[in-house]
């Protein structure tokens, strides 16, 4: 009986609002290196590829951008919304300090099932030279 008094109204009241939540902080990021790359995976559910924004910054600074679309039609703009969890009207950006030895002019990115990878590719260092002997002549 209690639960059905204070659970359910009290519970809406409290928990629910009466229009779309704004976009809540920074997407969730995994940053992982591997010998040949950076690869960020971002979460940005519910948007698409022209919906974010990706850019090489000055001093090897990733800068993602992202602007979700609104996507409410005008019968839901009378509607009274009981939970608004998965759209906002403001966007999110967010930055990674790449290391030095990035090649800034091949960084590459994709968004599919709702996860945006930026992928960096590193400069290959060249390989530590093997002492070798050098023969000395008279003559260069």
């Amino acid at each position: 009986m209690a639960d059905g008094f204070f659970g359910d109204p009290l519970r809406r009241f409290l928990w629910s609002t009466t229009a779309p939540r704004q976009w809540q902080g920074s997407p969730l990021a995994d940053w992982i290196e591997t010998p040949s790359a950076h690869i960020i995976h971002l979460d940005v559910p519910g948007l698409g590829k022209d919906d974010v924004k990706v850019q090489m910054e000055e001093g090897n600074v990733l800068h993602v951008k992202g602007d979700p679309v609104s996507s409410s039609s005008e019968a839901e703009k009378d509607a009274v919304w009981h939970v608004a969890e998965r759209a906002g009207k403001e966007g999110f950006s967010r930055r990674f300090g790449l290391p030095d030895g990035i090649k800034a002019e091949q960084v590459r990115a994709k968004v599919e099932n709702g996860v945006l990878t930026v992928v960096a590719p590193k400069e290959v260092p060249p390989a530590k030279l093997k002492p070798r002997a050098i023969p000395v002549n008279s003559k260069l």
